[in-house]
């Protein structure tokens, strides 16, 4: 049976799979797509072992919360075509809601769990599968698990995946006030990337490495030579306690604050006395897709170009 790009379209919308791999498998079942799609199944091992050593920067984070308890995910992909992709997407959703069950504290023990939606495999066999059909490599990079005590959980997805945000907040008032404040608290942690909820939580060691640096850049400035050395001490702590506030979330200011000072703790501290109650951030969790991982430099329409022409 001749293979017709509308047959190879089709299969590659289906399964997301690299478009000379549908065309093979095609070839391979006389063009019957359901035996196509077995076809790439089947083939998953070899093809995620030869896909393993290319680079997964791009993909997607995704959130689930269910009552009081909350994870969120970041799956990566080779290209932020299959990112896009809808079966892709659904995977990590999947994921996401094992990770929401699952008791593993770190990933290679959450690779060897069964899979939450057929325990005859595992998840990392599942991940090897969709490897095989999506036709790029991916892989689980990172999950978290929140519980809520005494307050609430929200979550905040921004630009369709590229960032997500956990924000655990303790409130005796849980009412559609408070939970506005905080997904506008999580839109924040997604702007501006806070590091820490309070200069407490900032450990000493990152704050006398940064006294470091900014001793470094003091005696490197003229202006500064020859000052007293009480003098240089309040310049390099007065850098360092504005450098504070740009990473810890309550004394960050707050985006929305009409007069452009208002923080981030002075807003909650505004919306609890308005609802009558406490409210307090306990902790955030904020993924970046790809954050930190080298990503290739890549031509799409060149890369379809050179696979339509073998």
């Amino acid at each position: 049976m001749a293979i017709t790009a509308t047959m190879v379209k089709e299969l590659r919308e289906m399964t997301g799979a690299g478009m000379m791999d549908c065309k093979k498998a095609l070839a391979e079942t006389d063009g019957n797509m359901d035996e196509a799609v077995e076809f790439l199944r089947k083939n998953g091992q070899l093809k995620a072992e030869k896909k393993a050593g290319r680079i997964a920067a791009e993909g997607i984070v995704r959130t689930i919360i269910e009552g009081n308890q909350a994870a969120i995910v970041e799956v990566n992909s080779e290209t932020d075509f299959v990112a896009k992709n809808a079966d892709f997407q659904a995977y990590v959703q999947d994921v996401a809601t094992q990770a929401l069950a699952t008791n593993a504290t770190d990933i290679d023990a959450f690779l060897a769990e069964p899979w939450i939606k057929d325990n005859t495999k595992t998840v990392k066999e599942v991940l090897v599968e969709k490897v095989a059909v999506i036709g790029e490599n991916l892989s689980i990079r990172r999950f978290e698990k929140v519980t809520a005590e005494n307050g609430c959980i929200v979550s905040y997805i921004h630009g369709g995946g590229r960032i997500g945000v956990l924000v655990d907040a303790e409130a005796n008032v849980v009412n559609d006030e408070v939970k506005e404040a905080l997904l506008n608290i999580a839109m924040q942690i997604a702007a501006l990337s806070a590091k820490y909820v309070s200069n407490a939580e900032v450990p000493e060691d990152y704050k006398n490495h940064e006294k470091e640096i900014l001793m470094a850049q003091v005696e490197n400035d003229p202006s500064v030579a020859g000052k007293p050395a009480k003098v240089i001490e309040g310049i390099i702590n007065g850098r360092l306690n504005k450098e504070l506030k740009e990473i810890c979330l309550l004394d960050q200011v707050y985006v929305k604050a009409e007069d452009g000072k208002q923080t981030v703790e002075q807003y909650l501290d505004s919306v609890a006395k308005s609802v009558g109650g406490t409210l307090k951030v306990k902790k955030f969790i904020r993924f970046e897709t790809g954050e930190g991982l080298a990503k290739k430099e890549e031509n799409f329409a060149e890369e379809v170009a050179k696979q339509m022409n073998q």
